[in-house]
């Protein structure tokens, strides 16, 4: 079976904001799921959705939603409305994602921890962060590190909130550098 990756907005638009987004199709393509919740978030940025709907018509993603009424929207609607004690209400894209990696099987991807852990670790749901793709992508030799610190650091400068002030110094608290 081939993984499929749930992206949410955060972790998707990290990679559009800065013209990457080839990177993605490189290491994923046809396997990359948008929640139409985050679809519909990133249709209020024009330039972002020019670039999912040509991700989108080039095959390396696909749109889809969920069922009204069915289990993962259940999970979905408890999220984003009324979590179980103990959880906290997280964002539509995020909650859609989680939802469906729980239900379909397959990897969500996202950079906003804070929000998704407990949910990942309550539904035992693997994921991935804007750092472990330029990681795979430099592993997979689609860019170098002193590319992913170019990339790392337009991010940065377009707002987007990465764990580190450089690729480098992410590689080495992954464990990924000496």
């Amino acid at each position: 079976m081939t993984e499929k990756y749930f992206f949410d907005t955060d972790c998707l638009s990290a990679f559009l904001w800065v013209r990457e987004e080839s990177i993605l199709a490189k290491l994923y393509t046809g396997r990359i799921i948008l929640p139409a919740q985050v679809y519909n978030e990133l249709q209020k940025v024009p330039h972002l959705q020019a670039k999912v709907d040509t991700l989108k018509s080039g095959g390396d993603l696909c749109v889809e939603s969920m069922e009204a009424g069915s289990a993962e929207y259940v999970d979905y609607l408890q999220m984003t409305t009324a979590p179980e004690q103990g959880m906290r209400i997280i964002g539509r894209g995020e909650a859609a994602g989680i939802a469906m990696a729980k239900h379909r099987g397959g990897t969500l991807a996202s950079n906003n921890l804070r929000d998704i852990r407990p949910y990942v670790e309550k539904y035992d749901i693997s994921y991935i962060t804007t750092g472990d793709i330029l990681i795979e992508a430099m592993n997979a030799a689609i860019i170098s590190e002193s590319e992913g610190n170019a990339i790392w650091a337009d991010m940065i400068q377009k707002r987007r909130m990465l764990p580190t002030a450089t690729f480098s110094e992410y590689l080495t608290i992954c464990g990924e550098k000496d």
